[in-house]
């Protein structure tokens, strides 16, 4: 199947986009590389750098199907494989980069796997995807059968929340990145829920979907810190409605399901009766 084209041969502007967007992380990070731009420890940072992109590409891959339901755009399911394929590539650069960080020594690797608790399920996390990208081509897909593909692919929900607590614990004391990260999780499984309980999320319901994220990505921000590091949960609570303090992982959350909420309406507005009513039903 070409990279670029639908089956019947047209030219697919989700493929390519998808195509390119996944792969520009990877130019960047080589031009970083090759100007000496990567900081005192380089290795560590491309680790971190492969590991952010990885679990954000998987993230966006889950994020087309509310896309292309709330923006009544089908052909957005075609930027899913990519995608998908492309969150598996940076993992397992994530997972070479570990390797080379530690001289490339396959016992001491596996050592560390089995021994550090976040690097376990990191390495679980994934084995899975490769799973899942060695299943993505439509010979496998045929030879598998629709219900048993469908089945291990739903493992993909699996293998985001084992990257998110990966990215809690690697975080360390500065999780804003993974609060963040796991709150646009949040209202994507909120998303799905919703959908299957209802089989419909209008404009109202995604509004409040937005505040039900933001509410929740707040409580484990705080919940976080309380538990983990000590820190005051009134205080976390308190640097979530401060300006001053920056804007914090909740605020985004629920401007980015906000900003869903809103173009999905506007989307709905200017869409033709006919079209709208079909996608209703």
């Amino acid at each position: 199947m070409s990279l670029f084209h639908e089956r019947n041969g047209k030219f697919s502007p989700e493929k390519t986009l998808a195509l390119v967007g996944s792969v520009l992380p990877a130019i960047w990070l080589g031009a970083w590389a090759v100007a000496g731009d990567l900081g005192a420890r380089p290795v560590s940072a491309a680790i971190h750098f492969s590991g952010l992109w990885a679990i954000r590409l998987l993230l966006v891959s889950l994020a087309v199907t509310p896309a292309r339901r709330i923006f009544h755009w089908p052909k957005l399911v075609l930027a899913r494989r990519i995608l998908g394929v492309a969150a598996m590539c940076y993992a397992l650069l994530h997972l070479g980069l570990y390797a080379m960080d530690q001289g490339w020594n396959v016992g001491t690797v596996a050592r560390e796997i089995v021994l550090r608790f976040y690097l376990t399920i990191g390495a679980v996390g994934a084995a899975f995807l490769v799973a899942l990208g060695a299943t993505s081509f439509d010979s496998v897909i045929r030879r598998m059968g629709g219900k048993r593909w469908n089945a291990l692919h739903a493992t993909v929900y699996g293998i985001a929340i084992l990257a998110s607590v990966h990215f809690f614990i690697q975080s360390k004391l500065d999780v804003t990145e993974a609060v963040l990260t796991t709150g646009l999780l949040i209202w994507l499984f909120a998303y799905r829920i919703w959908h299957r309980r209802t089989n419909a999320v209008g404009p109202l319901a995604l509004f409040a979907l937005a505040g039900l994220s933001a509410v929740l990505t707040a409580l484990l921000e705080i919940a976080w810190y309380g538990l983990f590091t000590g820190v005051s949960p009134w205080l976390v609570a308190q640097a979530n409605v401060q300006p001053g303090l920056g804007i914090s992982p909740a605020l985004w959350v629920l401007a980015a399901g906000l900003g869903v909420a809103f173009a999905g309406t506007v989307r709905l507005k200017v869409l033709p009766p006919a079209k709208v009513a079909r996608a209703r039903a």
